[in-house]
């Protein structure tokens, strides 16, 4: 294999395949990057046999073939190259893969390409295609919810599915921790229709938003029975998708509270923000203290002081107290665009729903901390 390729466009490829390969492999195979020349074409992939990534880019090449090469090393070689430089990527016998520009060179040890696995392969009967600005909105509201926990692996990704509304049928994102959720619906796609839940892995949804971030395009997306394949101009991701059945997160979504409170986004934010300097280390617990047009936010640390500041509010309902823990109603609040975020409480011990003015589809739900 012999190709010549600019520096900016290898980079790029390396940036977003670099993510998939784990640092810490026990299987040799799985650390490599394989690269395969042919018909003016580079391709470059990396799986971790979970999910798989391949990218194809235009390059000139003197000399068809493929090899494979340690992922990580070859992006820290190419990211420290000059910006201009053209780089001749080489390899003879398979053995050692040469790196040249002018005045530079580098050999890398390298394994069979025939030993690397193709997880892209297989039937995919369902599938439709979605703006990436429309994904990565369902990606973006939903993704900090995701669980990290994986005694409940079911809930380390985003449910995906369709569900029909009173106003038709629409495409949903749902993630949910167990301590809040995420729920966020947009238009449904053309054959997206009756779609089954599907859970996709949270490593998954970070790779796919690396590539349709800032990426005004259509993403083809692919379903079969226990994978998903995305299809981004000149990108495939393949993965796996998560077992087990996602909870039904209806029955958690209260439908009575009835105390609103209604509070100026940027405002709440910045006090929340302040207030939670003096939180706890361990549980980051905030406390409302609720009565008529007045919200009082306070904090208490053993080991420092305390903290409290008052908001003009407008506020329907008994006097309340209830606590939160404040990271979870941040990572809530830095999501609502509009000028004003709006809280539906019971009480002190029931889920709180939060909602953005300026988006009717999105509903967020926290639970209360016992303060």
């Amino acid at each position: 294999m012999k190709a010549k390729i600019k520096k900016k466009k290898l980079m790029q490829a390396l940036s977003h395949l670099h993510g998939v390969v784990e640092k810490r492999n026990t299987i040799p195979i799985l650390a490599n990057v394989l690269l395969e020349a042919k018909d003016k074409i580079i391709s470059l992939a990396a799986t971790d046999m979970e999910i798989a990534e391949i990218e194809s880019i235009s390059c000139e090449v003197l000399q068809e073939g493929s090899i494979t090469t340690p992922a990580h090393v070859l992006y820290d070689i190419v990211r420290k190259l000059p910006e201009a430089s053209e780089i001749e990527l080489e390899s003879k016998e398979g053995k050692k893969l040469e790196i040249k520009t002018d005045k530079i060179a580098f050999s890398l040890m390298c394994l069979p390409p025939n030993d690397f696995p193709d997880i892209h392969s297989g039937d995919f009967p369902k599938g439709f295609e979605i703006e990436s600005t429309n994904l990565c909105r369902l990606i973006d509201k939903t993704l900090f919810s995701v669980s990290t926990e994986e005694t409940r692996y079911y809930l380390n990704g985003i449910y995906l599915h369709s569900i029909k509304e009173d106003n038709g049928e629409v495409l949903r994102a749902v993630a949910t921790d167990g301590h809040r959720l995420s729920r966020l619906s947009a238009d449904l796609p053309v054959n997206a229709n009756n779609l089954e839940g599907v859970i996709i892995p949270r490593k998954t949804v970070i790779e796919l938003k690396k590539i349709i971030d800032n990426n005004d395009t259509l993403v083809k997306v692919q379903i079969a029975k226990n994978k998903i394949k995305f299809v981004v101009n000149n990108i495939i991701i393949t993965s796996k998708l998560l077992d087990g059945a996602f909870p039904d997160y209806a029955r958690v979504i209260p439908n009575n509270n009835n105390k609103e409170l209604i509070i100026e986004t940027k405002e709440f934010v910045d006090a929340v923000d302040r207030v939670s300097t003096l939180s706890s280390d361990r549980t980051k617990a905030i406390k409302f203290n609720i009565r008529k047009s007045n919200l009082e936010i306070s904090a208490e640390n053993p080991d420092h002081g305390s903290a409290k500041e008052n908001l003009n509010v407008h506020y329907s309902g008994d006097d309340l107290e209830i606590g939160f823990n404040s990271r979870y109603l941040l990572d809530i609040a830095k999501q609502i665009n509009g000028a004003n975020i709006k809280f539906l409480m019971s009480d002190k011990l029931s889920p709180t729903l939060i909602f953005d003015d300026d988006d009717k589809l999105a509903l967020y739900l926290l639970m209360p901390m016992h303060i």
